[in-house]
């Protein structure tokens, strides 16, 4: 029994059509999906962009109260400390994220070269009398805080985001 082999080429002219169409629409559907990523891109970006200036209004916002009040409580020097530590967590924050920021492009991890600043002011903190360590260590944890403000203001009042 020898059977014909079977055709590759298509038999009809309305399979060529349907054929044809149906590349155009993957490829239309191709073209919306790299337009709908490069717009979602775009909010998450701005989204992102929203989420940082958040974080630094919150963080000196905090680091203005927490100054205050430890320079009432215990005295302008201890304030200074911390505001010296508050201030290099702005900077560590600042350049944590700039390397977020590179995350989506070239740069695939996280380096941690922005310890440099830390580790310089508690070292310096070490060897001068002037610095206390532990003022200078909390205002440096100050952008932590400001995290967790963020977090719990986002969960407890959705609408206001």
């Amino acid at each position: 029994m020898n059977s014909p082999e079977p055709s590759l080429k298509p038999t009809s002219s309305v399979e060529d059509t349907s054929t044809e169409a149906s590349t155009h629409e993957n490829s239309t559907h191709e073209n919306s999906t790299h337009e709908n990523l490069t717009a979602s891109a775009g909010d998450s970006m701005e989204e992102y962009y929203k989420l940082q200036n958040a974080l630094y209004l919150v963080t000196l916002g905090l680091t203005a109260f927490i100054f205050v009040c430890v320079w009432i409580a215990y005295s302008l020097n201890t304030g200074l400390n911390y505001l010296i530590g508050a201030c290099v967590g702005v900077v560590y924050l600042r350049m944590l994220a700039k390397d977020v920021e590179k995350i989506g492009g070239q740069k695939r991890k996280l380096g941690i070269n922005r310890l440099a600043p830390v580790i310089g002011v508690l070292l310096v903190a070490t060897q001068l009398d002037q610095f206390q360590i532990v003022p200078i260590f909390l205002g440096f944890m100050t952008y932590k805080a400001a995290i967790v403000v963020y977090v719990l203001q986002t969960t407890l009042l959705p609408a206001q985001r």
